[in-house]
């Protein structure tokens, strides 16, 4: 699961990692600003106040000459060459000379003025142990609570992270519930998330049971159906052995004969969906035209009677690699279709090298039944007696089975064009 849950903390943890660092370490750079300028600045003036007033007091009192602060007074009238050569330009105000490392405070009186010099470094190693060092300290507490709260954090979900690679891999035709039974559950996992796990062991025991007994069902009636067809067929062709039968009887069997093979291309199809997925049905090379003119025969003996005329149109032979009687359930839904909502016209069989198109004049589908013609037991016009609406799902399985594209193309009043593509 390379997008999942732990992932996700560990990105929200790095994240706010990094977001608490920029905050600090912009704090950590104003703090050293303030220091080196505002705190400087206020001290030397504090410093410039308190001589004025001993000034006042003494004429003769001496600048301020300290470890941190060395003082020049320039009285009114005086030659500047006394001062350093750096300050003889200043202006009065705060000064950093980043060249002469000091930090200068030029202070302007009727008396003359004052020059107190303070080193940069100085300044700079006040804002590293008042300001960087704090920071650096809050930084490293910030990571270590980050880092076991991230742990905590880790631990709390690592058993819903188990839980989903379990269920990730599961089979949704199988799901493996014995992976999820209480007794292989890990010791960490309590509370909700350990009722989700039952919850989802309960599940999958009943989709498991749901899908076994469906395809039970499907495999046995599917097996039950061959007998009773079996018996038509023989008796069928016993009855059409008799030469002194009518036409009218003759044509009676034959359809009775037609819709047995209908009906066993119809069970060996169930018989196919019933199956596992990997377990691949009896294939064989055949001619497509053989197989959609099959089910044009049929679908003309259907409309006998109607003003409906239906048309075959091939390219020419075109072999295919697949269950015969999977393509025939599939042409012969499409064609039923085209039949059951066509009430004059024509009907269109195209047999192309890569797929089967069946095109009518018919009454159409809406925007909305267009989008839901594959639900199973959906009908657009539920008045019409034809059909149960479960014709097109039959084709869509069976064609996601064998990897086939079916599409509809439909406009309502404009006929639909059905198209089964196999390559």
């Amino acid at each position: 699961m390379p997008h999942g849950l732990p992932r996700k903390i560990r990105i929200v943890f790095i994240l706010q990692a990094v977001l608490a660092s920029l905050g600090i370490l912009l704090g950590a750079w104003l703090v050293s600003l303030v220091i080196k300028h505002s705190l400087v600045s206020s001290a030397l003036k504090e410093e410039a106040a308190y001589y004025w007033q001993l000034y006042d007091a003494s004429p003769m009192q001496p600048p301020p000459n300290t470890q941190n602060i060395r003082g020049y007074l320039l009285e009114t009238g005086r030659s500047p060459l006394n001062l350093p050569a750096n300050l003889r330009a200043l202006p009065p105000g705060f000064h950093e000379l980043k060249a002469d490392d000091q930090l200068v405070l030029v202070d302007a009186r009727p008396e003359g003025r004052l020059y107190l010099v303070f080193l940069r470094s100085r300044a700079e190693m006040l804002a590293f142990w008042f300001g960087i060092v704090p920071v650096l300290l809050t930084l490293l507490a910030v990571y270590g609570v980050t880092w076991i709260t991230y742990r905590a954090s880790k631990r709390l979900v690592s058993p819903v992270n188990w839980l989903a690679r379990r269920v990730s891999r599961w089979n949704p035709g199988h799901p493996e519930a014995s992976d999820l039974a209480p007794d292989k559950l890990p010791a960490d996992m309590q509370g909700e998330t350990r009722q989700l796990a039952a919850a989802l062991h309960s599940l999958a025991t009943r989709v498991t049971a749901h899908v076994a007994r469906e395809r039970n069902f499907t495999r046995d009636a599917s097996h039950e159906l061959r007998t009773p067809l079996t018996v038509i067929r023989v008796a069928s062709d016993m009855a059409l052995g008799d030469h002194e039968l009518s036409p009218r009887l003759q044509r009676s069997l034959n359809r009775i004969q037609r819709a047995g093979r209908d009906m066993e291309a119809v069970i060996d199809a169930f018989l196919i969906l019933a199956r596992e997925a990997d377990v691949e049905p009896q294939v064989e090379l055949f001619d497509v035209n053989e197989i959609v003119r099959y089910e044009v025969d049929n679908a003309r003996e259907l409309m006998a009677g109607r003003p409906v005329e239906i048309f075959l149109h091939s390219v020419g032979p075109v072999q295919l690699h697949a269950p015969p009687r999977v393509l025939q359930v599939v042409v012969s839904n499409l064609l039923r279709n085209a039949c059951s909502y066509t009430d004059e016209g024509r009907i269109d069989v195209d047999v192309l090298e890569d797929r089967v198109v069946v095109r009518d004049t018919g009454i159409g589908m809406s925007a909305e039944a267009l989008s839901r013609a594959f639900e199973p037991f959906y009908r657009a016009e539920p008045t019409r007696p034809q059909g149960t609406g479960l014709g097109l799902s039959i084709v869509r399985r069976l064609c996601d089975r064998f990897g086939w594209k079916v599409s509809l193309d439909s406009a309502l009043g404009q006929g639909t064009q059905a198209a089964v593509l196999y390559r």
